[in-house]
């Protein structure tokens, strides 16, 4: 059953953005030097003041090359030590998720405001740097001071994107920089404003809405919440300086894959793609940070169309733009240490962390010097890093440890803090199902919690919660917070009732209802990537809970987390009541306060949440509104309140196409293919090869020419040692298995073969299967090109997770070994035929 509801819950205030959502991509304009009038000249809230520009260029008449280009560097609290900010005085620094004072995890606030207090000091002294610019730290605050133990953790945007409410946006964020301030740091990497398209993307969580007018809104609010309002309090005691982000079009990418590229015309980037920077813009925003995607293959960081022409000059944003991690690097002709371009195009602050930044400082020196980068570019950097640090107060404020908020740790996760988190909880719930009104739940009842997540804390919370992927973490990593069980324990204990928690549903006495909270494991970024909506694609343990359950006779709800909507018809099927919770961060009771009655069973809240994403009918589908042909399982704007008559159906299509789509998937073809590198690995050491020749202990790497020139790359073996096309991500090539796929070599041995010569596909720790492949080498003609081919089904057998392959192909041997290939890809249909075959 699918709905094609009246959209009548949230009202769509950008017309003309749906009927660009309908348009055919083209090629983006020329690039001319001056931005086409599809972007909007704006009227800014905080105005230059000739005062503050003299006493800018009054600074910048005084510094030397050097003091200016450090004011560019951005590295990471684990690269540099307080004696190198002394020396080269860096404009700013950061710490990266699952960065800590220390390297400690469990680092207390005063430890962070320790760090922050020592690199500002190091920063203002002279005597080494001849610099008295003070420094400042930028930090991923997303959910809340999200690194620091004991932090209040909110919704992530998907849930937030539910509530629909800028008001309670703007509250969350006040809440966050005060947090933030307590631990002496100045600036947060927030609000991201992607405007998702494709709900298989990993940082969809990170997104409110397919709707560019919430995202604008909320961008607005955001930034007030975290910087205050200009002419009021802007930039005060109790803010910091926020970061929008990621300019432009990272929620629009070809398969929604991480970091790729947006194929959307002009007028698609500006309608859909950058209305959270008009509305964050307009709110005073004084950073933003350029994004890793590409416009029509064109890497952000290195389009000086975007950054300059169109942000800076057409939209007249006078604050820095910031990089992403390493971003630079991944412009064309660039590396992490050496990058030109991105100054040229317009980026004003490298974030470079690992040991890259001190060869990238002396490298922009030099070419700087040589007239590469001209010198004016440098000065209109620089001026803008001062200028916001001029706004912020920074040369006017104590150090950290001396600021207003600065220690008052009572701040952290504090009572009142918590409770806008929980009425944020309670107001991103989204009520999917709701047979003969199971819900509200009388607390006096007999109820069972069951499920992964029910007492997980972790799980609830998402990504970038303590640890960049959000693992990791247990009940303990968060004093303070509760979980959705302990949420619902305390109304069912203060009612009367009873409540048992298991973890896999079984139980001492039959209950009346069973509550089952489920859903996906934490992860962030390209990590999350998918290439379908299936929830637990191949392995439905929790469907098979869910149905156990209803077998035993017992009325099952279940409370869904997730970070995006996904294909979950056959749960749906095997629910009487369903809610998407998305990831409510540490204040689980607010779950609990919505879903429970009174003892009475009278409503204690109702639901207020309503889909800011439209719910797939099909693993494959992208649903977006405002499509030509949308036909989505839920609408956006669906969401039911209690006393609603239910519509979804008890015995929606469970079936799953075979995707007969699929195209070759190359990972080497003249060149290895994005997002692949070839690694090679010897001993403990491992290096990517960047040039035609690469050497590692044991193992050699060249180019050389098969067909056309250097083609094919030759391996030589001297002894153990391995080689790799290795992603710092991992696909999703369930598609591929799915579809009866081969991995097919074109290779050439050379010489003798040892008795064992790996050929494998990793998925991470422990995880990876391999085949012997050395009886098919040694078959093989000498010098001779042969086509190998193997049945994926061979590495499912060895246990490879074909949901998260970081590395498609590897190649190990021990002894002496000369094998050369020129082309390898996965080809669909081809298992049955494949050399090595595998049945299951």
């Amino acid at each position: 059953m699918t709905f094609n509801l009246q959209l009548s819950v949230l009202s769509l205030s950008c017309a003309a953005i749906l009927t660009a959502c309908a348009k055919a991509p083209t090629e983006p304009a020329a690039v001319t030097g001056q931005a086409t009038a599809v972007w909007p000249q704006l009227t800014l809230p905080v105005a230059q003041d000739a005062a503050m520009e003299q006493k800018i260029s009054d600074m910048l008449a005084t510094m030397t090359l050097p003091q200016k280009v450090a004011q560019m560097i951005q590295p990471e609290i684990r690269d540099i030590s307080v004696e190198d900010m002394r020396q080269y005085g860096f404009g700013s620094y950061l710490n990266g998720g699952g960065a800590f004072p220390n390297d400690n995890k469990h680092a207390t606030p005063a430890d962070w405001i320790a760090l922050a207090e020592a690199m500002y000091q190091a920063s203002v002294d002279d005597s080494l740097d001849g610099s008295k610019i003070p420094t400042m730290w930028g930090t991923d605050a997303v959910h809340g001071h999200n690194n620091v133990i004991g932090a209040t953790l909110f919704p992530h945007n998907i849930g937030l994107g539910a509530a629909n409410n800028p008001a309670l946006i703007e509250q969350i964020a006040a809440v966050t920089a005060r947090e933030v301030m307590v631990t002496g740091i100045d600036w947060v990497f927030a609000p991201t404003v992607a405007v998702v398209r494709d709900d298989r993307w990993g940082r969809t969580y990170e997104g409110y809405s397919e709707d560019p007018a919430i995202v604008h809104d909320y961008a607005a609010a955001i930034v007030t919440g975290l910087q205050g309002a200009a002419g009021k309090d802007f930039l005060g005691a109790e803010r910091v300086i926020s970061t929008v982000k990621h300019f432009v079009g990272d929620g629009g990418t070809v398969g929604g894959d991480d970091q790729g590229d947006n194929i959307a015309s002009e007028q698609q980037l500006f309608d859909i793609h950058a209305q959270g920077y008009v509305g964050g813009l307009q709110a005073g925003a004084q950073s933003v940070m350029a994004s890793f995607n590409s416009w029509h293959g064109s890497k952000i960081h290195g389009d000086k169309y975007l950054l300059t022409d169109v942000l800076k000059d057409r939209m007249g944003f006078d604050g820095f733009v910031v990089g992403d991690w390493n971003g630079h690097g991944q412009i064309p002709g660039c590396t992490n240490d050496n990058c030109a371009q991105a100054a040229l195009a317009g980026l004003d602050v490298y974030m470079v962390p690992t040991s890259a930044w001190k060869p990238l400082y002396y490298n922009l020196i030099a070419q700087a010097e040589s007239g590469v980068i001209p010198l004016s570019r440098i000065d209109d950097a620089v001026r803008r890093i001062l200028r916001v640090k001029l706004r912020a107060g920074l040369f006017d404020k104590p150090g950290p440890a001396k600021r207003p908020l600065s220690g008052k740790t009572e701040l952290i996760g504090s009572a009142e803090h918590r409770a806008v988190a929980r009425d944020a909880v309670q107001q991103s719930l989204v009520l999917l199902k709701n047979n003969d009104k199971l819900l509200p739940l009388n607390p006096t009842q007999r109820i069972l919690v069951t499920g992964e997540g029910a007492d997980n804390i972790g799980m609830q919370s998402g990504g970038w919660t303590i640890s960049w992927q959000g693992t990791g973490n247990t009940n303990s990593d968060f004093p303070g917070g509760s979980s959705i069980y302990s949420g619902i324990k305390q109304a069912v204990d203060a009612a009367g009732g009873r409540i048992e928690l298991s973890a896999d549903g079984s139980y001492s006495t039959k209950p009346d209802v069973a509550v089952v909270v489920f859903g996906e494991q934490p992860y962030a970024e390209g990590n999350g990537d998918l290439d379908n909506l299936e929830y637990q694609r191949g392995n439905k343990t929790d469907l098979a809970l869910l149905r156990k359950l209803q077998a035993d006779g017992i009325k099952v709800v279940s409370l869904f987390i997730s970070g995006r909507p996904l294909w979950v018809n056959p749960e749906l099927n095997a629910s009487d009541a369903f809610v998407a919770v998305w990831l409510p961060g540490s204040e689980g009771a607010g779950v609990a306060d919505v879903i429970m009655a009174n003892a009475d069973g009278s409503v204690n809240i109702d639901f207020r949440g309503k889909l800011s994403f439209s719910w797939p009918a099909t693993p494959q589908q992208l649903a977006n509104v405002g499509d030509s042909d949308y036909q989505p399982l839920l609408p956006y704007g669906f969401g039911l309140r209690y006393g609603d008559t239910n519509l979804l159906s008890n015995t929606l299509n469970e079936q799953v196409a075979v995707d007969n789509s699929l195209d070759d998937l190359v990972l080497f073809e003249r060149a290895v293919k994005p997002p692949y590198q070839l690694v090679l690995h010897s001993g403990d050491s491992s290096k990517t090869m960047d040039s035609s020749v690469a050497q590692l202990g044991n193992i050699a790497v060249r180019t050389f020419d098969n067909k056309v020139q250097e083609d094919a790359r030759r391996l030589t073996f001297s002894g153990a040692a391995k080689v790799s096309l290795s992603s710092a991500f991992p696909a999703d090539l369930r598609s591929y298995r799915e579809a009866g796929s081969a991995l097919v070599l074109e290779l050439k041995r050379s010489g003798s073969v040892p008795d064992s010569v790996l050929l494998g596909m990793d998925c991470g720790q422990s995880c990876a299967g391999s085949i012997n492949i050395a009886p098919q080498l040694q078959a093989m003609p000498d010098d001779s090109w042969q086509t190998l081919s193997v049945d994926l089904a061979c590495f499912a057998r060895q246990g490879t997770d074909f949901g998260q392959i970081f590395t498609p192909l590897s190649l190990t041997t021990t002894a002496a070994l000369q094998l050369s290939f020129a082309d390898i890809r996965l080809l669909p249909a081809l298992a049955q035929s494949a050399t090595l075959q595998c049945s299951e």
